[in-house]
């Protein structure tokens, strides 16, 4: 009788007994042809976690599709691409799991497929529609053309309401993310976490370093050089967002904490963090769309691409409209462009779960993954059965 060999991941009833959707199946084609050619393996994080695989079921390739970082350096490196006859394009077959990944975890499910329409027509519309609401509802109460105000939001929209608003919109978005990717951990059964392992993965995720194309010099190009301008531009986005929020944050812990109320000194830290990050804010999704326009079909999934340019244009207009108010804010048009900015601020947080922002968030989850399996004896050693 002949024997049989199979890993140990499937021998222990693992994910590869799930049937694949067709986006899958083309996922775990390519990787099966990556695994037995090898070249890309210095590339990125994603090459050395699939040689510890003999065999891509569902959550493998759920997994490898969020560790890669579509940085294009494979692609252009294989020669094994289009035009040849095994047709292997990895950032495609990846941005394509990845998407429906996000999708298949999300919460509510029924949401799932705003994934797939999260485009810009979406995200301006509702935009303009909170915007439209909060500009009426500003005006009923005689506040959309008023005399200055020096600055005090809150006597256009009360403290209490704001609160009640954003609160209630920021909680669902982090009770949805998280619900979100703690059902994509436990499908990918990363094992325990340790302290090493999480360091490692935050220092790769702050750094962005698989989008240095594995030799430092970037992603690449459609004439193939390399550029590292996504890298920078995704650091001013992440960064400054980061720092709009540390400024809510101090802003907040100075309303509560320290009895100081708004508005605040143009010198105050809530306002220098908040025109820090809205400046990252600005330059960073600029950068992304302009790269998102020129990017060749090729790299990555182009039907993606509305979903992304939605959740651009959601950052920019939000750091736009936030630094026109600050420039008004001693003027009568305040309470106009404070609308219209908690108008697109609140559309971003609504989106935040079914839209690109979501990306990064799996993305952190993989990288841990891959921190802590490396640290772990390889998984494919062959066994009779």
């Amino acid at each position: 009788m002949p024997i049989q060999w199979r890993t140990q991941a499937a021998a222990q009833g693992g994910a590869c007994s799930t049937a694949l959707t067709a986006d899958e199946n083309e996922a775990a084609r390519v990787l099966q042809i990556c695994n037995a050619c090898r070249y890309c393996e210095g590339f990125c994080a994603t090459f050395p976690a699939m040689m510890r695989r003999l065999e891509f079921g569902k959550a493998d390739v759920h997994y490898l599709a969020n560790l890669c970082h579509n940085c294009g350096a494979c692609l252009h490196a294989c020669q094994y691409a289009p035009p040849n006859e095994f047709g292997v394009n990895v950032p495609r077959a990846m941005a394509k799991v990845r998407v429906q990944t996000y999708g298949d975890y999300a919460w509510p499910g029924v949401l799932g497929r705003l994934y797939r329409h999260n485009g810009v027509t979406l995200a301006l519309a509702t935009a303009f529609a909170l915007a439209l609401f909060l500009v009426l509802a500003a005006a009923m109460n005689g506040g959309i053309w008023h005399e200055p105000l020096a600055g005090d939001f809150y006597a256009i929209f009360p403290h209490n309401l704001l609160v009640a608003l954003f609160g209630t919109v920021f909680v669902f978005a982090i009770v949805a993310l998280g619900v979100g990717v703690a059902r994509f951990w436990r499908n990918v059964s990363p094992g325990s976490p340790t302290g090493p392992a999480v360091a490692e993965a935050a220092h790769d995720a702050l750094r962005l370093k698989y989008l240095d194309g594995g030799h430092g010099k970037g992603c690449n190009e459609e004439d193939d050089a390399f550029t590292l301008a996504r890298r920078r531009f995704h650091h001013f986005t992440f960064y400054g967002f980061m720092l709009c929020f540390a400024a809510t944050c101090v802003a907040t812990l100075y309303h509560y904490a320290l009895g100081l109320h708004a508005p605040y000194a143009l010198t105050s830290l809530p306002v220098l963090l908040g025109t820090a990050g809205g400046i990252g804010l600005l330059i960073g999704p600029a950068g992304l769309l302009w790269l998102n326009l020129r990017r060749h079909p090729a790299h990555g999934d182009p039907d993606q691409r509305p979903m992304d340019r939605g959740f651009i244009s959601l950052l920019f207009l939000t750091s736009l409209t936030g630094l026109a108010l600050l420039a008004v804010r001693e003027t009568s048009a305040m309470g106009l462009l404070l609308a219209v900015h908690l108008g697109v601020v609140m559309a971003l947080f609504l989106t935040l779960p079914y839209g690109k922002f979501a990306h990064g968030i799996y993305r952190c989850a993989a990288l841990l993954k891959w921190s802590i399996e490396r640290r772990q004896p390889s998984n494919t050693r062959l066994t009779p059965d």
